[in-house]
């Protein structure tokens, strides 16, 4: 019976004692805390790397629109722009398309031009056919710049997000000295 007695007692007197429980509710705790704060962080990166995709796809789509004619010359000029507004974030992954697009005679929007400096995009085909957000062009003979990018996120630490985060971003804009912004093929 005493072996019992103390047996009881030595449970009775664990349950009571008060001690560990800190350390053990910390121990539980800290893993989820140390997440959300590394999560947020990264969220937080990816958010200001959307934002600099977003900038860039209306700079270099507003820059495009400010002139009468662009060349090779200017796309590359703009890409070393985007290059140097995505940082600190690498540019490895950032994709850019400027495409001319003009209403024909029956108002079907059709590519006049397409570039793609530096990019993993791919230039729209001169004369195909794109569909632009309602009212945006009314007339024949309308021309818009519309400005692309794409941008996918890579967290240098990959705990919430290990896979990245893809954006795209896509402005559109009016010629302002010309009808329409014309592409050459010289380099000045």
């Amino acid at each position: 019976m005493s072996h019992h007695f103390r047996m009881k007692d030595l449970i009775g007197r664990f349950r009571r004692d008060r001690r560990g429980v800190s350390a053990v509710e910390f121990a539980l705790i800290a893993p989820l805390l140390i997440t959300m704060f590394f999560g947020l962080g990264e969220l937080g990166q990816a958010l200001m790397a959307q934002r600099r995709v977003s900038h860039i796809a209306s700079t270099i789509g507003d820059l495009t629109a400010q002139s009468t004619a662009v060349n090779s010359t200017s796309m590359n000029d703009d890409l070393t722009v985007a290059q140097i507004m995505i940082k600190p974030f690498s540019s490895s992954t950032l994709g850019m398309r400027i495409t001319s697009v003009t209403a024909d005679a029956n108002q079907i929007t059709k590519v006049d031009w397409s570039q793609s400096p530096g990019s993993t995009m791919t230039p729209l085909a001169t004369g195909s056919t794109v569909t632009l957000p309602t009212g945006l062009i009314s007339a024949a003979g309308d021309s818009v710049i519309m400005s692309e990018t794409t941008y996918t996120f890579v967290s240098p630490v990959g705990i919430v997000l290990p896979h990245g985060l893809s954006f795209s971003e896509k402005f559109y804009f009016r010629p302002r000295k010309t009808a329409t912004v014309t592409f050459t093929t010289s380099g000045s």
